[in-house]
């Protein structure tokens, strides 16, 4: 074998990778985008999109634009993001989580935002994404909790953690308005 075919070898094991850990991903995103809402029951409509991990985003599908690097093509083989929308309102307020979701050994590893993070063991299987959906809502549902406390003592202003709402410059987190 030359040199430029165990190149061409190695580089194609490169990629049949990198399309094992992006469709990992997708399944998983697309999973949670469809089983949350049924999970914290909201009864009336569209609850979650996926949206770009950053940037500026409206509440509605993005599709391959949620993610980090393309479904097809040449791409990098490491860490994959994708942005979650919630309706967090029953007018139309929605807050954006961004997920980073990595393989570390056996384990699949999904971090959230500031460092909160949650693993699964591989292979993935069906039915191991409900608790997740505890783990995503218990998420969004301290961050509000601790911020009402955090008012309510009086130590709010110091916005260490927190949800930036559009005319805010946030690059992590952002509510929107529809």
């Amino acid at each position: 074998m030359s040199r430029f075919e165990e190149l061409i070898q190695t580089v194609e094991t490169y990629q049949a990778l990198v399309e094992e850990n992006y469709t990992r991903i997708r399944r998983l995103a697309e999973e949670v985008r469809g089983g949350l809402c049924d999970y914290i029951g909201a009864p009336d409509g569209v609850c979650v999109h996926l949206v770009p991990p950053v940037g500026a985003f409206e509440p509605r599908a993005y599709g391959d634009l949620a993610f980090s690097i393309p479904p097809r093509g040449f791409r990098p083989l490491g860490p994959v993001a994708f942005g979650l929308a919630f309706r967090v309102s029953k007018e139309a307020d929605w807050l954006r989580l961004r997920f980073e979701c990595r393989k570390t050994g056996d384990d699949f590893v999904v971090g959230i935002e500031d460092g909160a993070e949650y693993t699964f063991r591989l292979p993935i299987e069906e039915g191991d994404s409900a608790p997740f959906y505890a783990h995503i809502y218990q998420y969004i549902l301290s961050w509000f909790e601790e911020n009402i406390e955090s008012y309510r003592e009086g130590t709010y202003g110091t916005r260490a953690i927190g949800f930036g709402l559009m005319d805010e410059p946030s690059p992590q987190r952002a509510i929107a308005e529809s």
